[in-house]
């Protein structure tokens, strides 16, 4: 770990310097030509990097038909997201191949890398060569240290060497960070970092009493940092596991966007419908009184106390990993078990569970659970639900 004095000194130093091989990019720090953009599209500036984004963008993790994403940048979006291991580099393929002879400075690219253990800062940047490789780019405009939780993560030094050396040899243009859980935290060490320029943290209107995530998202905001809103569907579209009730995706993602911290958001996507929907958020964020009703925010959301909820989304406070005597990754299994029912992403799901730290089996050990959801989620039992995917042989998923 660094210790302070050592880290500012580098991010202050080593970043400034990293900013001489990107002069000649100078002419895409400010995103798409005014010429190019389609018109009625709301743009919002992706803060200190000066990037001009519409409000809507797509998150490619999982999209398998690359006409999905040829209609999404046709459609006026320019932000695409994807990481090293969606779909086990095949994400990162496809986009190689739909993006070669699109002019460079037409979109905006981001790629994550995940470490599943520790490594050292080459084996960190040889994983970014890979995602180069794959997409058959000479840089990325964003590249995120992925699923952030922790301060020993996000301030390794290894990855903090590797993020600001892709930067100094022009390999990406901004680095970042992705978060799924304790958002709030991660966007205020974000700021005290000075190192970290973009954000990519789950928001969705289910957060809409969540002071301390809103106090946070106008602390980033107002200190430059690049905010982007993931997860903003709140776990794949429906209310419930069966997908009896399905929630106002349209309507949620207006929600999020009624934040101006929010710069851009990346819904994903796996028909044209959806696309088609996502695009018409673009260019009208305005919030109707029949959606503010769909979203059931037109009065206080009240849960009995004890009763538990049929929502599909974790809001990643972590307060369930205190109570837990395994100290199991809960907020990570429920995450997973969102992308299975939610989703119906099986694949994603299991991904999510081997990159944990799960132990199979640990909740049948305890004769009662000692965690109690603050948002009524029956984790127990969806540990025991999701974590049977860890004995489905990996090819069965793809």
């Amino acid at each position: 770990m660094l210790n302070r004095r050592k880290f500012l000194q580098y991010s202050a130093a080593g970043l400034a310097g990293s900013m001489v091989p990107l002069a000649s990019r100078a002419a895409h720090a400010d995103s798409i030509p005014a010429e190019n953009r389609k018109k009625d599209i709301i743009y919002r500036t992706l803060g200190k990097t000066g990037i001009q984004l519409p409000v809507v963008s797509l998150g490619v993790m999982r999209v398998d038909n690359p006409n999905l994403v040829r209609s999404a940048l046709d459609g006026g979006i320019i932000h695409l997201d994807t990481a090293n291991g969606y779909q086990q580099g095949r994400n990162e393929e496809m986009l190689g191949i739909l993006l070669t002879g699109r002019p460079r400075d037409s979109f905006v690219i981001t790629t994550k890398i995940h470490p599943r253990e520790p490594i050292s800062t080459e084996e960190f940047l040889s994983m970014l060569n890979t995602s180069l490789k794959r997409l058959k780019l000479d840089y990325v405009d964003m590249l995120y240290l992925h699923a952030v939780d922790n301060r020993d993560y996000m301030f390794n030094e290894n990855y903090l060497n590797a993020l600001a050396k892709a930067k100094k040899e022009g390999k990406a243009r901004f680095v970042g960070l992705s978060t799924h859980s304790n958002m709030a935290k991660v966007l205020r060490w974000a700021v005290e970092s000075k190192f970290y320029e973009v954000v990519l943290t789950s928001y969705n209107f289910m957060m809409h009493n969540d002071s301390d995530m809103h106090a946070a998202l106008e602390e980033a905001g107002r200190a430059g940092l690049g905010i982007i809103a993931m997860k903003t569907m709140a776990g794949g579209g429906y209310w419930d596991r069966e997908k009896t009730q399905k929630i106002n995706t349209r309507a949620a993602l207006k929600w999020a966007l009624q934040n101006p911290n929010i710069h851009t958001a990346i819904p994903g996507c796996t028909t044209f419908d959806q696309l088609e929907e996502n695009l018409s958020v673009m260019s009208d964020i305005t919030l109707t009184e029949d959606e503010l009703r769909d979203l059931r925010l037109t009065e206080p959301m009240h849960r009995e106390e004890g009763k538990e909820t049929s929502s599909l989304f974790c809001f990643g406070c972590r307060t369930c990993e205190k109570q837990c005597v395994k100290h199991l990754p809960l907020p990570e299994l429920m995450r997973a078990y969102m992308y299975t029912y939610g989703y119906r992403d099986m694949a994603l799901a299991r991904e999510v569970i081997d990159n944990s730290s799960h132990l199979k089996g640990a909740c049948a050990e305890c004769s009662a659970c000692t965690v109690s959801c603050p948002h009524g989620l029956p984790v127990a039992q969806r540990v025991r639900d999701v974590e049977r995917l860890a004995d489905v042989p990996r090819e069965f998923l793809v």
